[in-house]
């Protein structure tokens, strides 16, 4: 690769990096050609976007982003594979797990992420990361918060008001 060819690759790393707010570092070293295919294969199915790319052009396209990827580059050493999200942070996360699951095995490693502005390093990182809910998942569950307490009251004022009326009758009945 010459050097036009490298400045290409990183532009094309850079605006990817600014697009997608979500991305993880995977090391996929050790894998098979099959397991390498399987998980490109997943990640295709679920929306995200997998590269392999040479460390030193990934660090290059993170220098120029706005925020700050310094803790990222520790873990640029060895082999890099790069999962891309669209929209939700923790799907990288359930397709390494899932693809762990599914092969029984330790590979790809993950290696970093950065989930809009926080940086996650370390392998014990994966699991809570794949826990985490989507923002969709979580106006559901704000929104359902907020409707219970309305939800009560009517529902209370509903049952109430048959239970009054209910009484007033009888009341009426016995006075008659």
């Amino acid at each position: 690769m010459n050097k036009k060819e490298k400045g290409q690759l990183i532009e094309e790393l850079t605006e990817k990096f600014a697009e997608f707010p979500h991305f993880y570092l995977a090391d996929g070293s050790g894998m098979t050609v099959s397991q390498t295919n399987t998980f490109r294969q997943l990640c295709y199915e679920k929306g995200l976007e997998y590269k392999v790319v040479k460390n030193s052009l990934i660090q290059k396209a993170l220098e120029k982003q706005e925020g700050d990827y310094s803790e990222i580059f520790g873990a640029l050493k060895g082999f890099s594979g790069i999962l891309f999200s669209p929209e939700v942070g923790n799907a990288p996360a359930k397709v390494i797990k899932e693809f762990h699951k599914k092969n029984s095995t330790e590979k790809p490693l993950f290696k970093a992420a950065a989930i809009d502005t926080d940086i996650y390093v370390g392998a014990e990182h994966l699991t809570p990361l794949s826990e985490l809910k989507s923002k969709k998942d979580m106006l559901g569950d704000i929104v359902g918060l907020l409707q219970s307490p309305a939800k009560n009251v009517i529902s209370a004022l509903q049952s109430g008001g048959h239970t009054v009326s209910g009484l007033v009758k009888a009341l009426e009945e016995r006075a008659q």
